[in-house]
């Protein structure tokens, strides 16, 4: 029997195959990078294949888009179109989530990132996200918010509009339908 982190033989077989095709799908996110090394990495890491499929249950489509040659990590992020449908409608954090009074969110972006097992993408990362493709045309996305923003009550956001990526500000206690978050794992 399988643990909490652990997916079942026949999950992780159908989890790879889907990766593997989205893998030779998008060629271009990862030049350079053989799916068997990618592959072997998985397999030999039980708990990251877990995240990797929570990524992939909440809609986040998660595609290798880097290698860390320094730590030897694979890098995947989501690679939706859109903000995974799974996400969206979340405060930033639960300090914003606490100080809602009414018409609390279900979850918020950070808790539900840690429980994934991935870190949301930063600014830095959400720019190269966006060398890849064009993501969130119609939603956006909380992005890794400083903590001096966050400590007066704001959190960032991004998208891409008019052919450029725009960073925003809300408080961090808003949500919307059409916002979401989008994570990373190093494997």
């Amino acid at each position: 029997m399988a643990n909490k982190k652990e997916l079942l033989p026949e999950q992780r077989a159908a989890l790879l195959e889907l990766l593997s095709t989205r893998f030779e799908k998008n060629k271009r996110r990862h030049n350079g990078i053989g799916w068997a090394e990618v592959q072997a990495k998985l397999e030999a890491n039980a708990e990251k294949l877990w995240c990797i499929n929570e990524m992939e249950r909440t809609g986040g489509e998660p595609d290798v888009v880097g290698y860390d040659e320094t730590n030897g990590e694979y890098i995947f992020y989501d690679c939706s179109e859109e903000s995974p449908k799974g996400r969206r409608s979340l405060c930033y954090d639960r300090e914003a989530w606490d100080a809602r009074k009414e018409f609390k969110p279900e979850n918020n972006a950070i808790d539900m990132a840690s429980a994934i097992g991935i870190e949301i993408l930063s600014e830095e990362n959400y720019r190269y996200l966006q060398t890849l493709g064009n993501f969130d045309i119609k939603t956006s996305s909380w992005i890794k918010t400083p903590s001096e923003i966050r400590k007066l009550g704001g959190a960032i956001f991004a998208d891409f509009r008019y052919n450029c990526v725009f960073v925003y500000h809300n408080g961090a206690q808003s949500y919307y339908a059409a916002r979401g978050f989008r994570g990373l794992l190093r494997v």
